[in-house]
């Protein structure tokens, strides 16, 4: 009996094989075996050079499945192999994962070698933790901007959204976030980036420092569009692998708007009908899938999710934005009037709003914000007529108020790339400001 089971277990394991029948753009249709694939499965599909290329089966017509590869089609034509794999796609992380560059298959891509494999599995698909088992977001978070840290103060556990049109400084003001945010780990996935950034954003705005405690999760604007959303799934089960080792970690993605598009075009190929601006049904599916991933785990670790959107066209009301700001805990709007002033970082608080900051902020915080506030919307409702000078001071008490604290209030809010502002500074320089009051009249003359 013992031989026997020996030779059971010494028998190669059932292989399922497929043949590639058609080619529409970037779609592979195969035929074989559909009982034993399903959506999500992966298929090894070989060239006419004898080269595999890893496809992903995203559908099914006709009898056929179909699939997208996460390569070139370079070579592959009608009637070449595939072999369908058995494993669920996994990556086995560990702590060797800090201070390394990944690729969307977790492979290397920095020239320092292979590495380290850890013990326990983890997919790049994965549900978040119920929510009634989940901890409630609770203290309050560094991120070294004095205008988020004062305005839109954000607690851990919380899942901020950046908002901005290309070129108002959202990239930037990411950088000074994973330089300046105080946590044990960052995980940051540059997902559809230029190539050209890369380097950059690792080289000036990590620096050594700050790569050693980091995971970064690249894929550029040439990759495939399976390469672009993996890399989006990637980059949350490597924050969740730390999270679940007890460690507060910071999950920064830049962008989910290109996580969107990948979608997209993955949800087009397979025949999806095309909804608002060209987005298929499965992007608002996946977008909250995605996203509740980050936030408060089961236990004492957490991830703090800082996500960027690039907002079509400078309309924050756009599709990809309204359904992120939806799910979100908050949001940080930047606006092209702001960095068309020359003042950096483009933030404007009034539009902003963190969910979280009123329960985790001292009372008397909390007031100084809602003055602050109070200042820069008066001003801000008056500020056409102020420049025109069509108000006459002395007409509203309010107004004279907003008028005296603006130049202030506008150069907090300014900071520097390399400038590092703590929670304490912040509310510290805040309050100096706002106790510094206009003069009387009187005295004024």
């Amino acid at each position: 009996m013992q031989a026997l089971l020996a030779e059971i277990g010494a028998l190669a394991e059932v292989r399922h094989y497929g043949r590639v029948v058609s080619i529409q753009g970037l779609t592979v249709e195969v035929a074989g075996p559909l009982h034993a694939m399903g959506v999500g499965s992966r298929l090894a599909v070989s060239n006419r050079a004898g080269e595999e290329v890893i496809c992903e089966v995203v559908g099914f017509r006709d009898n056929r499945a179909l699939c997208l590869p996460f390569g070139s089609l370079s070579g592959i034509g009608v009637g070449c192999k595939a072999v369908l794999s058995s494993e669920e796609p996994h990556i086995y992380p560990s702590s060797a994962w800090l201070g390394r560059v990944v690729n969307a298959m977790g492979e290397p891509i920095d020239g320092k070698g292979p590495i380290a494999q850890g013990a326990t599995p983890y997919p790049f698909r994965s549900a978040p933790p119920p929510a009634h088992t989940r901890q409630r977001v609770r203290g309050k978070v560094d991120l070294g901007v004095r205008a988020l840290n004062t305005f839109t103060t954000v607690c851990r556990g919380q899942r901020m959204g950046i908002f901005a049109g290309s070129g108002v400084g959202k990239s930037v003001l990411l950088s000074m976030l994973a330089r300046n945010t105080a946590c044990d780990v960052s995980v940051i996935g540059l997902i559809g980036e230029r190539g050209r950034e890369v380097q950059e954003f690792i080289e000036d705005d990590l620096g050594p420092e700050g790569l050693a405690r980091s995971v970064v999760v690249v894929a550029t604007s040439d990759e495939p569009a399976l390469m672009r959303r993996q890399a989006a799934y990637l980059t949350l089960s490597l924050a969740e692998y730390f999270r679940d080792r007890d460690q507060n970690v910071l999950c920064m993605m830049d962008s989910v708007t290109r996580f969107a598009i990948a979608q997209r075009e993955i949800g087009l190929s397979t025949g999806e009908p095309p909804t608002s601006k060209g987005y298929t049904p499965t992007v608002f599916a996946e977008l909250p899938k995605l996203l509740e991933r980050a936030g408060p785990g089961t236990g004492s670790g957490s991830i703090t999710g800082l996500f960027t959107v690039l907002v079509d066209g400078d309309d924050h009301n756009e599709p990809v934005a309204d359904a992120v700001r939806s799910i979100l805990d908050g949001h940080i709007v930047m606006e092209r009037a702001i960095a068309e002033r020359g003042r950096y970082p483009a933030i404007n608080v009034l539009k902003s709003i963190s969910r979280t900051m009123p329960d985790c902020n001292a009372a008397e915080e909390n007031e100084l914000i809602r003055r602050a506030r109070t200042l820069l919307s008066t001003y801000d409702d008056m500020e056409e007529l102020i420049r025109l000078g069509a108000y006459r001071p002395g007409s509203d008490p309010l107004v004279d108020e907003a008028i005296h604290y603006q130049p202030a209030l506008d150069a907090f809010l300014a900071q520097r790339k390399q400038e590092a502002s703590s929670l304490d500074d912040g509310y510290r320089a805040l309050a100096e400001i706002l106790d510094n009051g206009p003069q009387p009249a009187e005295e004024r003359e």
